[in-house]
């Protein structure tokens, strides 16, 4: 395949934002699977936060924020996310995006946890995620200067000296070999959902470009903070199905069996206090033997078909009529904050190689994600990312490349591999996490490393992010936002500062 001007590794929001601004650029972009299917985006249910509304502006969007990220946000990756917001959205307006509007026929505009005002742009009540993908797809494949390279995985980056030529892959369907030659590599591969028991992440949320940058010798940042979302769907399905923070911004409550309302002595804000503050608290109601259910039945009741419809569709699927009965629900991965450290351009530490979308790290959310932050600041830094490729000097030229020993093939074990991985990641260096548990993970991450160290496949990948999490977290002693220590459950101003680490260190 001759060389283009930009590798995009990752078809969701953020690759596809990214692929369309840099047309009419020869861009390549590698999708896991089929274009449209297995992006955490398709599955985005509660929306965009932006500042459109009369009584809202950007300065209030920041301050929620930085109170969400507990006190070490970037403040000026915050003040560019939630001042390009409004033009984000206008842009997806102007490419056909079917937004919710209110009679009046402007914009519909949602309340989530720890927003100020109504800020949140939706689609369908809750398929946000979907209709967003969906246009972009549709623009996307307008260009014929974008090329889609489906069911291909990216292995590891090409490197000539200290800068990324490219990326090696191979096909899915029979494993053949590509090398993809680029002068700028974008990487866009979302998050690590999977290596948790419980995620609302699909299964092709395996940490692959945090594991490519890692292994390129990339600077990785904030590693230790995985946002659990509290209401994931409690029916035994693997992944576990959302429901909404959006359900709670209308008025739902959470109760236990015992019918006891939990969440209104732990915090002023009950159901809608920040996502780990509700998540750990519905995590100690299980670990008691309680079950929590979200009561939807007086707040929205008949209207709830209607006003979300994803929800309903997923309950109706199980059994559950959420107008008569309380949704079972229970915590799950599902949004890491860490990832590769970019600064304000998504460039990384690494010549010719750019990140945007969950895979990397801007900052911007310090160590807890504001609710409907996440499809945001995937739109804006996509956005970034392409204006700065678009404007990046040709690189340099090619120098001899090391030749390349490709990852042997998944071994017969290696299911049963990620099973135990991602339990003792749940377990150990979940919600709760404390010094013994921590090691106890490491432990076993060793022990794994060891037993599948020519392994290939999703699992090569989970194990480097295992460790990379585990690290920053044994590290980090003090508690603040999603990180959350027994052993050190108060916040620590020595520890108000981002954490950054490569491969192996953590500094």
């Amino acid at each position: 395949m001759p060389e283009r001007d930009a590798i995009v590794v990752g078809a969701g929001i953020a690759g596809l934002m990214a692929a369309l601004k840099l047309a009419p650029l020869r861009v390549t972009v590698l999708c896991k699977t089929r274009l449209g299917k297995g992006a955490a985006t398709d599955w985005a249910q509660g929306g965009i936060a932006a500042a459109i509304g009369r009584d809202d502006s950007p300065g209030l969007h920041a301050l929620d924020t930085r109170n969400a990220g507990a006190g070490i946000n970037e403040s000026s990756m915050v003040d560019i996310l939630t001042r390009d917001a409004p033009a984000r959205i206008d842009e997806l307006l102007a490419l056909g995006a079917a937004f919710d509007r209110d009679p009046s026929g402007e914009l519909a505009l949602g309340r989530e946890a720890a927003h100020q005002r109504r800020r949140i742009v939706k689609a369908g009540g809750d398929a946000t995620g979907h209709e967003i993908l969906k246009t972009l797809i549709e623009a996307v494949q307008a260009h014929p200067s974008i090329e889609i390279v489906e069911n291909a995985i990216a292995d590891d980056a090409i490197l000539e000296g200290d800068r990324v030529r490219g990326i090696y892959a191979r096909s899915h369907a029979d494993g053949a070999r590509l090398e993809l030659r680029a002068r700028a590599v974008v990487l866009a591969t979302g998050g690590i959902g999977r290596l948790y028991r419980y995620t609302t992440n699909p299964v092709q949320a395996t940490g692959d470009g945090i594991a490519i940058a890692a292994r390129a010798g990339a600077l990785l940042a904030d590693m230790e903070f995985v946002q659990f979302h509290p209401t994931a769907l409690a029916i035994g399905r693997d992944p576990m199905p959302l429901v909404t923070e959006a359900v709670r911004g209308e008025g739902a409550i959470l109760v236990n069996d015992l019918g006891e309302r939990f969440m209104l002595g732990l915090h002023p804000d009950a159901e809608l206090a920040p996502r780990d503050v509700v998540a750990r608290a519905i995590f100690e109601q299980l670990q008691r033997g309680r079950t929590v259910g979200l009561d939807a039945r007086a707040a929205i009741g008949d209207a709830f078909p209607r006003a979300f419809p994803t929800v309903f569709g997923f309950c109706e699927s199980a059994g559950i009529d959420p107008r008569t009965r309380t949704i079972p629900v229970a915590p799950a991965a599902h949004y890491h904050m860490g990832g590769i450290a970019v600064d304000e351009w998504g460039r990384t530490s690494l010549a010719g190689l750019w990140a945007c979308g969950e895979v990397s790290a801007t900052g911007v959310h310090g160590a807890n994600r504001l609710a409907s932050n996440s499809l945001l600041e995937a739109l804006v830094y996509g956005s970034r990312v392409a204006d700065d490729v678009r404007n990046a000097t040709a690189p340099p030229d090619r120098i001899a490349t090391a030749p390349y020993r490709a990852p042997a093939g998944a071994n017969g074990g290696e299911a049963q591999a990620i099973a135990d991985l991602r339990n003792v990641m749940y377990a150990n260096v979940g919600l709760v996490r404390d010094e013994r548990g921590l090691l106890e993970a490491l432990a076993r991450i060793d022990a794994l490393e060891i037993a599948f160290a020519d392994t290939g496949g999703e699992l090569r990948n989970l194990l480097v992010v295992a460790r990379l999490i585990a690290e920053a977290a044994l590290a980090r002693r003090e508690s603040r936002g999603s990180h959350y220590r027994r052993d050190y459950p108060d916040a620590d101003d020595a520890f108000a500062k981002r954490s950054f680490t490569r491969l192996r260190s953590v500094a």
